[in-house]
């Protein structure tokens, strides 16, 4: 029963993979004819002989062979060292290897074991336990092959489904961004553009690659509390009273509790900075007085991209501002309104600055 399952075995490795590799390496002549003629017995197995230790140890680091067989004693490397300078290639790590020793001394077989050799067999060699000993490695190789395949194949699996997921939060993401700027009399290209200034400082800052796209996802969310604002406040053209701006100032702590308690890293940084990005570095913003460095870093970038793009769009109850006034608006309030490190950034970035205020329009609406 045994003897036929290893030749099912071998001949289902055949029929996928082709002709079966078996490195040997020993160094003598009469030892590589007798182990060539046992794997050619085995059907489906091509054996490759090597006499020097060194050559085979070269040619199983470049090539990768379904078995190696190799002997102990030899002259320039032994089969421990053998096996222990194959283990240090990448890729080696787990290749079955089959070691042969005359020496049936415990110490050297311990030694084989921590080198990382597979299975021993002991000269002179018995035909059927090296047939069936091969047999078995080539088995256990072939499965250890498939897990590897179906690791991968998992793996991308996931990460097409990881990127399908992210992909959909981003467009809802976006939808209830544009949600809350229909209630307001900002445009969805108003969203853009603050969101690319936020990741263009966020980067002159020297934030994490990851930190620059989390900002640009999440910053577009920083005014979604509006939802909750009475229209005859929001949409209101002239000057707020003061009750009706301690109205309006609810929107920064509303859209704090919409965003609240995800796992979604994307809806934790909008939280953020929905509820911290209408406070002020000297501690006159709103919702909670916060200043300087309390103020979490994200709503200290989106500040500045916020009111920056504020100030050179068009709105009902003005028009938009030159570049150049908005700039220097942007300069005097450094260290008051904003933090002069995220405003230095700003505007080292001015050229980029100026770039996506020209590329994302009012009358262009596109998703990022």
């Amino acid at each position: 029963m045994f003897r036929f399952s290893g030749f099912a075995i071998l001949e289902s490795i055949r029929m996928e993979n082709g002709m079966n590799r078996i490195a040997i390496i020993d160094d003598s002549e009469i030892n590589l004819t007798l182990l060539s003629a046992l794997v050619q017995k085995l059907g489906g197995c091509e054996p490759l002989l090597f006499q020097d230790s060194l050559e085979g140890l070269a040619w199983c680091s470049e090539n990768l062979p379904d078995l190696i067989v190799v002997d102990y004693m030899m002259p320039r490397m032994d089969g421990i060292q053998f096996i222990s300078r194959l283990r240090a290639v990448a890729g080696r790590e787990d290749m079955p290897i089959l070691m042969i020793t005359a020496n049936d001394d415990k110490d050297v077989r311990y030694e084989a074991l921590q080198a990382g050799s597979t299975d021993f067999l002991t000269k002179p060699v018995d035909r059927i336990e090296f047939s069936a000993r091969v047999r078995n490695m080539l088995a256990l190789g072939a499965g250890r092959k498939k897990l590897a395949e179906r690791a991968d194949w998992l793996a991308e699996e996931v990460k097409k489904a990881t990127a399908s997921i992210h992909a959909r939060e981003q467009e809802l993401l976006f939808r209830m961004s544009r949600a809350a700027e229909f209630r307001d009399p900002e445009t969805g290209a108003h969203i853009q553009r603050m969101a690319y200034y936020s990741r263009l400082i966020a980067a002159r800052l020297g934030l994490s690659a990851a930190d620059q796209e989390l900002i640009l996802q999440a910053a577009p969310m920083h005014d979604v509390g509006k939802i909750g604002t009475p229209d005859h406040i929001l949409l209101k053209p002239g000057r707020l009273t003061p009750e009706e701006f301690k109205v309006m100032k609810c929107h920064a702590p509303i859209g704090f509790e919409l965003l609240k308690g995800s796992e979604s890293l994307v809806l934790q940084a909008a939280a953020t900075i929905a509820v911290s990005h209408h406070e002020k570095f000297d501690g006159s913003g709103y919702p909670y007085g916060s200043s300087g460095m309390s103020i979490p870093l994200f709503g200290r970038i989106v500040a500045v991209a916020d009111v920056f793009d504020a100030l050179t769009s068009v709105r009902p109850y003005k028009a938009a501002w030159p570049l150049e006034r908005a700039e220097a608006y942007v300069r005097n309030a450094s260290g008051s309104h904003f933090d002069p490190a995220c405003v230095e950034a700003f505007f080292a970035a001015w050229d980029e600055v100026i770039d996506v205020h020209l590329r994302y329009q009012d009358t262009q609406v596109v998703a990022h």
